[in-house]
C-alpha cells in the first residue's frame, strides 16, 4: 500500500492512494477522497516514526563514482543529515546564490520499521518497514577533498525532498530490481537500476546496526547512479523509482 502525509484544509492528515486520489485516513475529513493537487504534501513519515537519524550513502554506484572521477569506496561512505533537510512532494528546494553546480540525486530510501541492533544480513529485510523516493541534492562548489561533504553540501534546509509515498516493504519484493529515472523539465537526464548498488540494503543494515541502534523511522539513502546535471532556478525535477513513486520538486533561487 502507498501511504502519504499531507495538509488538507489546514489539518495534517494521513492518507493512502485510492483510484488515483488520496483517501484520508485521519483528521476531520477522515474517509473522504482528496485530489492530489488539493493538498500540501509532507514527507511521508508519521510523527511517531519520524527519522531520528538520516544516513546517506556517497558513491554507492560505481558509474556515479566514475562520473565524478572518484575511486569506488571499499566500505560504505556515509554522512548524516538533519531532519530539517527533508521536504515533501511538489515543494521547492533553495539553490544558494552564486553557486556554479547544484545537482539532484535520485535515491531509494529505506525506512527502518523496528529497532535494529547487531542484525545479520540474512535477517535484514525483517527490519525494513518500507521505501520512499529521495532526491538528495548536492552543491559541488562546497565539496572538500575526496568526497568529504561539509555541512553546506548536503545538510541544508530543503535539500532533500522525499515522497510522495511511503510504500510498504511487502509491496516491493526485490528492492534491488527497480529502475530509477530523473527528468529535468520533462527531459530524461538520468537512468539506472538499483541492481547496480555497490553496498546493498542487507549489507548496510548489518553494517550500521553493528555499531549503532537503528530506530523505527530512521532513513538510509542508498546513493544514485550516474547522469547528474546542474539544476537552475525554475527547473522542475522528477525523480522516479519503479514501484515506489515519482517525486516532483522545483528549484528556487535564494533571494
Amino acid at each position: 500500500m502507498k501511504h502519504a502525509r499531507v495538509i488538507h484544509q489546514g489539518h495534517t492528515c494521513e492518507a493512502v492512494e485510492k483510484d488515483r486520489q488520496l483517501l484520508l485516513t485521519s483528521g476531520p475529513a477522515r474517509g473522504q477522497l482528496a485530489a492530489f493537487d488539493s493538498v500540501t504534501w509532507l514527507p511521508p513519515l508519521a510523527p511517531v516514526t519520524k527519522p531520528r537519524t538520516i544516513l546517506a550513502l556517497g558513491l554507492n554506484y560505481a558509474d556515479h563514482a566514475k562520473e565524478l572521477e572518484f575511486k569506488a569506496p571499499e566500505e560504505p561512505l556515509v554522512f548524516i543529515k538533519g531532519e530539517a533537510s527533508l521536504i515533501g512532494h511538489r515543494q521547492k528546494t533553495i539553490r544558494p546564490a552564486n553557486v556554479k553546480f547544484m545537482h539532484y540525486e535520485c535515491e531509494l530510501a529505506v525506512v527502518i520499521g523496528r529497532t535494529a541492533r547487531k542484525v545479520k544480513q540474512a535477517d535484514a529485510y525483517d527490519y525494513v518497514g518500507g521505501y520512499t523516493v529521495a532526491n538528495d541534492y548536492a552543491i559541488r562548489d562546497y565539496l572538500e577533498n575526496w568526497y568529504r561533504p561539509n555541512l553546506r553540501v548536503k545538510n541544508r534546509d530543503t535539500c532533500t525532498p522525499i515522497g510522495p509515498w511511503f510504500v510498504d516493504a511487502s509491496d516491493v519484493p526485490d528492492p534491488h530490481a527497480l529502475a530509477l529515472r530523473t527528468r529535468v523539465n520533462g527531459q530524461v537526464t538520468q537512468s539506472g537500476s538499483t541492481r547496480d548498488m555497490i553496498f546493498r540494503i542487507p549489507f548496510l543494515i548489518e553494517f550500521f546496526s553493528n555499531f549503532m541502534t537503528l530506530q523505527p523511522g530512521d532513513l538510509i539513502l542508498t546513493g544514485t547512479p550516474d547522469g547528474v546535471v546542474d539544476c537552475k532556478h525554475g527547473d522542475e525535477i522528477v525523480t522516479e523509482i519503479e514501484g515506489v513513486g515519482a517525486l516532483v520538486n522545483t528549484i528556487q533561487e535564494q533571494a
